[in-house]
């Protein structure tokens, strides 16, 4: 079980400014969470392989395919800065990385 300490102290290191009232309504909803979880881990779960998710997830992006661009020189003219066949873009590494 959770008392109001703990609250008072979990509190302090996430910086949060509680009152009283708020450390006792939180010290009683995070004992039911807890003891939520403990009747979680009574369950067997031996025979259950591990998951990340639910349900099945698939990757519904599209294979990338390389199509030219007729017009390249309005779009290198909309740049603010280019140079040649290239956009030209401030350095943002040190010589030395």
């Amino acid at each position: 079980m959770i008392d109001q300490e703990q609250v008072h102290k979990v509190a302090n290191l996430a910086r949060l400014e509680l009152t009283p009232e708020e450390e006792e309504q939180f010290t009683t909803q995070l004992g039911s969470i807890l003891d939520y979880i403990q009747q979680l881990d009574e369950l067997d779960v031996s025979n259950v392989p591990p998951t990340t998710r639910a349900i099945d997830v698939s990757n519904i992006t599209r294979e990338d395919e390389l199509q030219p661009y007729a017009n390249r020189e309005s779009i290198l003219n909309s740049a603010p800065e280019q140079e040649g066949e290239f956009f030209k873009v401030p350095k943002i590494l040190n010589s030395n990385e």
